[in-house]
């Protein structure tokens, strides 16, 4: 499959992220995304269809592991990739029973419901390409905890990596998905060397705290808040250009459900002077400003979004945002906001 860039769409768990670690081994063009269930799976095979107009490969594969589609979405996506051209191949691995009209109606909708899909990814390209015994092993673990094997020696292992991905909120997966995906992968690849200890459950478990300190730690250790903050301000400067975004003249960076606005918004703005306010977006509407001295953001919160504060602090509600799971449709809608209070068209 040299020929082939793979677009690989998996859930966002342990065994979503498995899936993606058994494919991050085996091909070396393709990229990530990641899903939960409903409206976001739609928004991600649209986001999939746009790169690969966008980016013309010569042969396209859709890779969809460890998600249950309705009968509805599989019906909608098989049609579109006939529509599209002979190029695009669309296969579906997963382990819901609930996907079974989907599987008998479809013949690239594989489903067996013995295996977690991790389990299926690996046996399915290991027989193509070849085995790897240390990615065998993590398979077992994630293959354990996900079809509750609890009669197996893997899942205690597997319930602490379990609690491993869920708890991994530490880089934002829809503003940074690539970043997001190489930090799950580097939390999976950390399990491994836990496999032959005596009580490898117990021994992963006291250390999560340091895997993730060692991941984020740079020139100097520091707390693992503080370590995380820096990896943030680090990649909100690296993307700073696309991010941004202009009200009354003043430049802006939006950002959404960063979380720790107060420290990260001030840092950014120490790191990034030529910038005049900080603005934080979450899923419950709500906006966060942050400014250094060059704007009022309380009058900027009371005109976008009916709220206050401080000069440099302040919020408010945004009540007809609509939230997305992709950030471009996120900027668009505060873009969109910002020129229809202002009447000017340069919010972008």
């Amino acid at each position: 499959m040299d020929n082939y860039k793979v677009y690989h769409l998996s859930h966002t768990d342990l065994d979503g992220y498995g899936c993606q670690m058994v494919t991050n081994r085996y091909f070396d063009n393709i990229k990530f995304y990641n899903s939960n269930y409903g409206r976001e799976i739609n928004e991600r095979f649209d986001e999939i269809f746009n790169d690969i107009n966008n980016e013309k490969n010569e042969k396209n594969v859709i890779l969809i592991t460890d998600l249950n589609l309705t009968l509805e979405q599989a019906k909608s996506f098989d049609s579109r990739v006939k529509i599209a051209n002979s190029n695009i191949m669309i296969l579906l691995l997963d382990h819901h029973k609930s996907g079974q009209d989907c599987a008998n109606d479809f013949e690239w909708y594989f489903l067996d419901d013995s295996r977690c899909a991790t389990k299926i990814s690996y046996d399915f390209f290991s027989s193509i390409f070849k085995k790897d015994e240390k990615l065998s092993k993590l398979v077992d673990v994630i293959n354990a905890v996900d079809i509750w094997l609890d009669n197996q020696k893997e899942f205690e292992l597997g319930k602490v990596c379990l609690g491993l991905v869920s708890g991994a909120k530490e880089i934002n997966r829809i503003m940074f998905p690539k970043e997001n995906s190489l930090y799950m992968f580097e939390l999976l690849s950390k399990i491994q060397p836990y496999f032959e200890q005596k009580k490898p459950h117990i021994a992963l478990d006291d250390n999560i705290h340091k895997i993730k300190k060692e991941i984020f730690k740079q020139e100097q250790d520091d707390t693992l808040s503080n370590l995380v903050s820096k990896q943030n301000i680090k990649m909100l400067t690296k993307n700073r250009d696309k991010m941004q975004i202009i009200y009354e003249g003043y430049k802006g960076i939006l950002t959404y459900n960063i979380g720790n606005v107060s420290v990260i918004g001030n840092d950014f703005l120490k790191k990034n002077p030529d910038f005049d306010f900080f603005m934080d977006i979450t899923s419950r509407k709500t906006i966060s400003l942050r400014a250094n001295g060059k704007i009022d953001v309380s009058k900027m919160a009371a005109h976008l979004a009916n709220g206050g504060g401080h000069p440099n602090a302040s919020g408010g509600l945004v009540g007809n945002f609509k939230d997305s799971f992709i950030y471009k449709n996120i900027k668009k809608q505060i873009e969109d906001l910002i020129i229809k209070k202002t009447g000017n068209n340069n919010a972008r």
